[in-house]
């Protein structure tokens, strides 16, 4: 039976999804997502041109379902804008529970390829963040706070780097204590 163009390239990218996140960047070969996919290198070339490409692919996939948590987290908590940013805080938090949860993939993908700020992948990432924080900047300027634009980059520290500690010390509180201290940034500019 035939299969389908796309549903193969869904499945290739299923699995480098798991691989990447799972294992990392570099100790995933091309041959291993083949194999997790049940697909031959060849028709993992035919969908994609390169390995970098796949990578690329792998966190432009990762991209909306991680805004859309972040939005539904904030979405979900009644409460002051202040309550709401805690509680993506707090949404990392709970995701960090998961036994398969590895932090921040577009941070763990910039830390493999830093020696190569023009890859395909290093670009996705930074478009992530970029959107991220044009998010927030859309919301405090929704809710009138001052400095909009320095506050969400501010935020978009607090969090990547409770994702960076979180990394090194696997313990959540750096996530909680980072989340309160956004809160206090953002109670201050009400």
């Amino acid at each position: 039976m035939a299969r389908n163009s796309q549903d193969t390239k869904l499945r290739i990218l299923t699995a480098a999804n798991r691989l990447f996140y799972s294992d990392g960047i570099r100790a995933v070969s091309v041959d291993a997502i083949a194999e997790k996919a049940g697909i031959t290198k060849k028709t993992l070339y035919y969908h994609f041109k390169s390995k970098d490409d796949l990578v690329a692919e792998y966190l432009m996939s990762r991209d909306q379902p991680n805004l859309d948590a972040m939005r539904k987290w904030f979405d979900e908590v009644d409460g002051s804008v202040a309550d709401k940013v805690y509680a993506i805080f707090d949404g990392v938090v709970r995701s960090s529970q998961h036994p398969k949860w590895r932090g921040c993939g577009f941070l763990r993908t910039a830390g493999e390829l830093a020696n190569m700020p023009g890859h395909p992948a290093i670009k996705a990432g930074a478009a992530h963040k970029k959107r991220f924080e044009n998010w927030l900047v859309e919301v405090f300027v929704e809710y009138k706070l001052k400095n909009s634009s320095s506050l969400a980059r501010q935020v978009v520290l607090l969090l990547d780097g409770s994702f960076a500690v979180m990394m090194v010390h696997h313990d959540s509180a750096y996530i909680e204590e980072a989340g309160l201290a956004a809160k206090q940034l953002i109670e201050a500019s009400l």
